[in-house]
């Protein structure tokens, strides 16, 4: 891409004149919220915002972007800890206007727009009692999650959020519209399902959806803090023979201030069971009955709930307008060593918002061969995330390193990373990321972006070109 000059007023003014949505400049009403993110910490300004409400639109940004070389970046739902979102003096191309969802009950299929998040998506599928893998916060961004492989409680019963995409509408490079699937630009499709936003704007998705509620069993089983030691133990046993049903998180954090938790634990730190049986009541009963037999908890609240509440069950506990870091690992197993170091860094627990949890895999997810998607890490047991949350920026520093000395503590039991848990700061553990499919990720760059348009993400440099950051 040759270098140009930035676009004076006139060309902004004709550039704002072929979107039917907004262009927003510093100074416009709605740019400041249209330049934030979920995670406070983040504080870019991009001299445009477009606020696209469909390809046209999208297409008319691309253009302007190869036309004055300008830094882009690409904006879903908003729900982005890494900041990749927004990027400084360029333009964001801002997809959350088009949050459509369409569904077709007898076909089983949704038709998602990329500035939907998986409340919206939920909201539709479940109406039919129907859902496909999404995220465990609802307002997480349908784009964002998909792009980079997509776990969540249906994961181990449904595979992958990306194990459902069949179909997508993609802007490339060029600023072109094109369609990928199996039988459709198949290089393309094979990328975007787990590399992310590196290949185009996506601007819609098509999933499969599956039987599920609208009720299930769900919910969480709070334990002391000082129990942690059996109870990661037992969770490590637990988990190792589950039924694909049952996603069986392992979790530290504060116990929430409120009903139906007891007031001598609010806002202590504790270890909690978090629990999604994806099949019938009475089974999952069954397959939940050693776990709420073990020890003593402070509060069992497993029972029979709508998915969308259980969807949304963690929201308040990661609310927007916080400052967020990520760091996490891959585990193929729980060892001994594994959990003292959880318990070293966890006691004592720092701040009001922090969590650090255990994600189950394995099951349909895993059965999926390594290579039949970008996504590569089909053999991992675990994902290990540590995610600080505080509010004065005085504390940084603070949160950061702890974070960072848990995550090395971590390290000798890891193997490989969620793309999606990657913080702004590891460009070094991108291939890591992406494992032993960056090489052929590389290669279908360089043939959808060889100049590395979309380079605001856990960024694959095009085989045999350069990183344009």
């Amino acid at each position: 891409m040759s270098a140009t000059t930035p676009p004076d007023e006139q060309q902004a003014a004709a550039f704002r004149d072929r979107l039917h949505g907004p262009v927003l400049q510093p100074g416009d009403e709605g740019y400041e919220a249209a330049r934030t993110v979920f995670n406070a910490m983040i504080d870019k300004y991009p001299s445009y915002v477009a606020r696209c409400t469909g390809a046209a639109d999208v297409m008319a940004a691309v253009e302007f972007v190869r036309e004055h070389d300008l830094p882009l970046s690409v904006k879903g739902g908003g729900h982005n800890f890494a900041g990749t979102a927004v990027v400084d003096d360029g333009l964001v191309i801002d997809c959350s206007p088009m949050d459509s969802v369409r569904v077709d009950p007898d076909a089983r299929r949704a038709w998602v727009g990329p500035g939907a998040t998986w409340a919206d998506v939920d909201h539709e599928t479940q109406a039919f009692g129907l859902a496909t893998t999404g995220g465990i916060v609802s307002d997480t961004g349908v784009a964002g999650l998909t792009l980079g492989g997509g776990q969540g409680y249906l994961a181990r019963k449904h595979g992958l959020t990306v194990d459902n995409l069949v179909g997508a509408d993609v802007v490339t490079a060029e600023g072109k519209l094109v369609h990928a699937s199996e039988s459709e630009n198949e290089d393309l499709f094979w990328a975007l399902r787990g590399g992310g936003g590196n290949f185009g704007v996506v601007t819609s998705f098509e999933f499969d959806l599956h039987p599920v509620g609208p009720e299930i069993l769900g919910g969480a089983i709070f334990h002391p803090y000082e129990d942690a030691r059996d109870a990661l133990e037992f969770y490590r046993e637990f988990t190792a023979d589950a039924p694909d049903e049952l996603a069986c998180y392992g979790l530290f954090a504060r116990v929430p201030p409120e009903e139906p938790f007891p007031e001598a634990y609010r806002g202590e730190p504790a270890f909690a069971f978090a629990v999604c049986y994806a099949g019938p009541l009475d089974a999952g009963e069954a397959a939940l009955e050693p776990l709420r037999e073990f020890g003593e908890p402070i509060v069992d609240a497993v029972q029979p709930m709508p998915y969308t509440a259980l969807q949304s069950a963690f929201d308040d506990g990661s609310p927007e307008g916080h400052r967020w870091y990520s760091k996490a690992h891959y585990l193929r197993d729980i060892p001994d060593g594994a959990i003292d170091a959880m318990l070293e860094y966890t006691d004592p627990f720092p701040g009001p918002l922090t969590q650090v949890a255990l994600e189950p895999l394995g099951g349909a997810m895993g059965r999926v061969d390594a290579d039949a998607t970008a996504f590569a890490h089909r053999d991992a047991r675990y994902s290990f995330g540590i995610w600080p949350g505080w509010a004065d920026p005085d504390r940084d520093e603070e949160f950061i390193s702890w974070a960072r000395e848990f995550h090395e503590a971590m390290a000798p039991y890891a193997d490989g990373v969620y793309s999606n848990y990657l913080d702004r700061d590891e460009t070094d553990r991108v291939e890591a990321a992406y494992g032993e499919n960056y090489d052929r990720l590389a290669e279908v760059k360089a043939e959808w972006d060889p100049g590395n348009l979309f380079d605001s993400n856990q960024n694959v440099v095009p085989s045999g070109g350069d990183d344009r950051s």
